[in-house]
């Protein structure tokens, strides 16, 4: 077996992984949520009063979550929190937890493992709490546990806590694509030989000032009374995106390392791609989206005709889904399969590229894409690609792409190929 690249660079694997979103915690429940092809979007009744914000949909998580011990969440707010409860599970499901499922293996502790993770902001209730204290003057409601809460690295920072992980920590604060670049950045870390596992993802917690910020651009979907029918990625009718919840973990490793220790390999990371649009704070640029799309692909050593498919940004504003389109045939020059996860869960913002590339990789793996949830008739102004519909598409793929674009003119692309017992 080679451990390296061709360029003498190591072989990076996913040897865990787990999610929460509107579509479940597994990948079994989600396959059948995707497989009956409607979505999780609903109707927010809580969010009624605020009067001036538009949208009252949402697609957040509803679900237990396990319990923790409390001495050691206490500067975890719920976004923290849902890191911690995918990072819990991707752990078990690499092995690397001890038998009683509390503590990683002392491998772990020795400095060869770091953590790269992100999200769009802390903790609101935190957040909130200071801004409360800016308006009024006063102090009193703040404790010495505010800040952890609040910081924009409080997911990073509170999973090595919890879990003694002593190497180096990448907070990928970057908004929606947080959690592809901690992929990417993770990815980076271990092919370089600077780390041997990484723990990557991002977790979003649901709040309605995300919600609050999009509608202000005119950017969200207002069909608060068919919450089923919305998002409509792609289709000449849609109205805008969907704020979403949840949080997404992957365990990356060196491939030599996975092997010699019997790990399960899920998928191996082929490429990455990330560039800036340098051009505006939050109009996408379709040339620089392409461009990292072409990074991804060069990094991988592989061309566009080895795609199979393509999981898309896809949130369903009348400016991204074109952008994108166009992005995407301008690299592919052919009607490549792709669809939007987005359709299902709405827009998880920090998570959304964790939680898509998780399930691509399981896609990948089940021979079956999703399709595109309420796309009805394709916007004309869009690209000629394969907007996959109907019951989904059966394919054998060696290689497929997953994309995140965010605000700040952030752009990312991901790799990944098939694992095949070598």
């Amino acid at each position: 077996m080679n451990f390296t690249k061709p360029n003498g660079k190591r072989r990076v694997v996913i040897t865990g992984g787990s999610m929460i979103s509107g579509l479940g915690r597994d990948w079994e429940t989600a396959y059948a949520n995707l497989k009956a092809g409607k979505n999780k979007i609903r109707y927010m009744p809580e969010w009624e009063r605020f009067t001036k914000m538009n949208t009252r949909l949402a697609c957040p998580y509803d679900g237990e979550l396990p319990t923790f011990p409390r001495k050691k969440i206490r500067g975890m707010g719920r976004v923290a929190l849902l890191s911690l409860v995918t990072t819990s599970e991707a752990l078990k499901d690499a092995g690397l937890l001890t038998e009683d499922g509390e503590d990683v293996i002392e491998e772990l502790k020795n400095g060869r493992t770091g953590i790269a993770y992100g999200t769009c902001m802390g903790s609101m209730d935190a957040i909130g709490d200071l801004a409360e204290m800016m308006r009024t003057g006063d102090s009193s409601h703040l404790n010495s546990q505010t800040y952890i809460k609040a910081m924009p690295q409080t997911n990073a920072c509170n999973l090595s806590v919890y879990y003694q992980i002593r190497g180096r920590v990448i907070v990928t604060d970057t908004a929606c694509t947080s959690g592809s670049q901690s992929i990417g950045y993770a990815y980076e870390a271990i092919e370089d030989g600077r780390q041997d596992i990484m723990i990557a993802g991002g977790a979003e917690e649901l709040s309605a000032p995300d919600a609050a910020i999009f509608d202000t651009l005119g950017a969200t979907s207002v069909m608060n009374k068919t919450p089923e029918q919305t998002p409509k990625c792609w289709d000449k009718d849609r109205d805008g995106l969907v704020i979403g919840e949840g949080s997404g973990t992957l365990i990356l490793e060196d491939l030599e390392h996975a092997v010699k220790r019997g790990a399960k390999i899920y998928a191996e990371i082929a490429g990455f791609g990330t560039n800036m649009d340098g051009t505006h704070i939050t109009s996408p640029n379709a040339e620089t989206q392409a461009y990292a799309l072409q990074m991804a692909l060069d990094d991988a050593g592989i061309t566009a005709d080895q795609i199979a498919y393509v999981n898309a940004h896809g949130t369903g504003t009348h400016h991204g889904d074109i952008s994108e389109s166009q992005a995407v045939y301008k690299v592919f020059q052919r009607d490549v399969p792709i669809s939007s996860t987005k359709s299902y869960i709405g827009h998880i913002l920090g998570a959304c590229g964790a939680v898509e590339a998780w399930l691509t990789i399981h896609m990948m793996n089940e021979g079956w894409f999703h399709p595109n949830c309420n796309l009805v008739n394709v916007d004309p102004e869009c690209a000629p690609l394969n907007y996959i519909t109907g019951d989904g598409l059966k394919a054998d793929a060696e290689y497929v792409m997953s994309n995140n674009f965010a605000f700040g003119g952030v752009n990312t692309s991901l790799v990944f190929k098939k694992w095949h017992n070598e």
